[in-house]
């Protein structure tokens, strides 16, 4: 019953997302982008929810509609690609260069540079009372006129106190929350509390009564030490990373652009534009939050406190969709952790099982750049489908190689539902082994027939090489998966944990 329960949920939240989705936000901006495209119309989005007329498709027998992907290894010139140096001078830069136009945008030239400065900076604890150093910055990005506003990127970089050498670190998207803020003591606490009250005798006498009838209330008091006992199941992935001797950075991606299709003329996206609305080719948001990660790469790789080799970035959901972006067009991130990332993420977008096309293309659209709507286009001149994109996901996992790409799911009876199709996400990594093993490096090991593969074993996970796929019997997280990636990962790079 319990399971029932907790797949039904899913299903509502799918659907009750899809219905905000489509609930006109954007409209005058997709309906713009649609007449410089010469689009009248859009195929329609399918349903999250399962009960529904017009609900996706879980069928596998009507899963692939378009069973051709590009191949990874083809030159655009039909020239096979045979060599490490091919791929690094023609291949890749063909790759990078589709992606960039049609998909998801071309960052624009010429852009301010980010003026990082740290704004607070204290010792705190993680976890089992550890102490981590937090660092608490801002990157400004000036306006180079009053049409769009500044933009301030909001990171919170967390490290281990009194490491003896420069440390790895996990870019993760998410709020910038430091882990503990520390907080006053008892004389602290008590000369604030008399300013305030005296403040407010000031203002009225009478309330003298008042404090006299409540001897012990304070507006700040010493905070009791709490500790609670860990409980059952992972730790929070914060914690998993420090007690790995791993610092972490909490990079809030709205803060570079806001999550939001009305937002388009704001942000780094209207920065960059002018105020302006768009060009088909020029970036959506998943790009700028990728643009974001990389800036904050900047700041990070020149701190002598972090190992600049061993940097790496995660996400899950859309943003897992961004770190994979960010990981595929910016080669010095030595990993990425892909949560739960669907289509736009490391999921082929020809399939037809759950989430589509269309449902980017008419709820998501300004994820990606305007030309994505062409795929998607019901009518108008030069009117194109799913089957006609340049490239796939398998293409834009293997701008990673030979990396470490490590791509997580959970299950559909935890919450990560089927709408992400898990299995389309081993067939793109399976599809993009090629390179792997082309630039030197091992892949999942399951041969190359991606249309044939199937999902192993929950927990059982395919780690061997530098590409990596996991199932854990989680939800809409990459928690559960967050030891495995890092005792793999720790493999890899050569990191050896320290003993407390």
């Amino acid at each position: 019953m319990a399971g029932k329960t907790i797949r039904m949920a899913g299903i509502l939240l799918a659907a009750a997302a899809l219905t905000a989705q489509n609930s006109g936000s954007g409209d005058a901006d997709r309906a713009a982008m649609m007449r410089q495209l010469g689009i009248t119309a859009l195929v329609p989005g399918p349903s999250g929810d399962e009960q529904a007329p017009n609900h996706a498709n879980y069928e596998e027998a009507s899963a692939n509609p378009y069973p051709a992907l590009p191949d990874v290894l083809m030159a655009e010139n039909g020239r096979r690609i045979a060599t490490a140096d091919a791929w690094w001078k023609v291949r890749r830069p063909e790759i990078v260069e589709a992606f960039s136009r049609e998909i998801y945008g071309r960052v624009p030239k010429g852009l301010p540079a980010v003026e990082w400065r740290v704004v607070a900076e204290e010792t705190q604890t993680i976890g089992f009372f550890r102490p981590v150093r937090v660092r608490q910055l801002v990157g400004h990005v000036p306006s180079p006129e009053a049409a769009a506003p500044a933009v301030d990127i909001r990171m919170t970089v967390v490290t281990p106190a009194g490491a003896t050498q420069p440390v790895p670190l996990l870019i993760m998207f998410g709020r910038d929350v430091p882990p503990a803020p520390t907080q006053p003591d008892r004389a602290e606490a008590a000369r604030i509390d008399a300013a305030m009250k005296a403040l407010l005798l000031r203002q009225d006498p009478s309330l003298a009564t008042v404090f006299a009838r409540h001897p012990f209330f304070a507006f700040q008091a010493e905070q009791p030490l709490r500790f609670t006992p860990p409980g059952p199941g992972d730790p929070p992935r914060e914690e998993q990373l420090i007690a790995a001797g791993w610092g972490y950075a909490l990079l809030d991606p709205t803060s570079v652009q806001p999550d939001n299709a009305d937002a388009l003329r704001q942000g780094i996206i209207g920065l960059a534009n002018r105020g302006r609305a768009r060009a088909p080719d020029d970036w959506g948001a998943l790009r700028a939050w990728a643009w974001g990660a990389s800036r904050g790469f900047d700041w990070l790789a020149a701190d002598p406190t972090i190992d600049a080799r061993r940097i790496g970035i995660e996400g899950v959901s859309r943003y897992g969709k961004a770190a994979l972006l960010a990981a595929a067009f910016d080669d010095r991130f030595a990993m990425v952790l892909v949560g739960s990332s669907g289509k736009g993420g490391a999921t082929l977008l020809r399939r037809n099982f759950g989430e589509g096309v269309a449902n980017l293309a008419t709820g998501q659209h300004y994820w990606m750049a305007g030309n994505f709507l062409k795929y998607n286009a019901k009518s108008g001149k030069d009117a194109l489908n799913p089957g006609d994109l340049p490239v796939d996901s398998h293409q834009l996992i293997a701008l990673v190689a030979p990396r470490l790409a490590f791509i997580s799911y959970g299950v559909p009876e935890a919450g990560d539902a089927k709408w992400l199709d898990q299995r389309g996400s081993l067939m793109a990594a399976v599809a993009a082994g090629r390179v792997w093993r082309l630039l030197g490096a091992r892949d999942l090991g399951l041969g190359d027939d991606w249309r044939g593969v199937q999902l192993p074993p929950v927990n059982s996970g395919l780690l061997d090489g530098e590409l990596a796929w996991r199932q854990h019997d989680g939800g809409h997280t990459d928690q559960p998966n967050m030891k495995r990636f890092l005792s793999w990962a720790n493999a890899k790079i050569g990191w050896v944990p320290p003993t407390r």
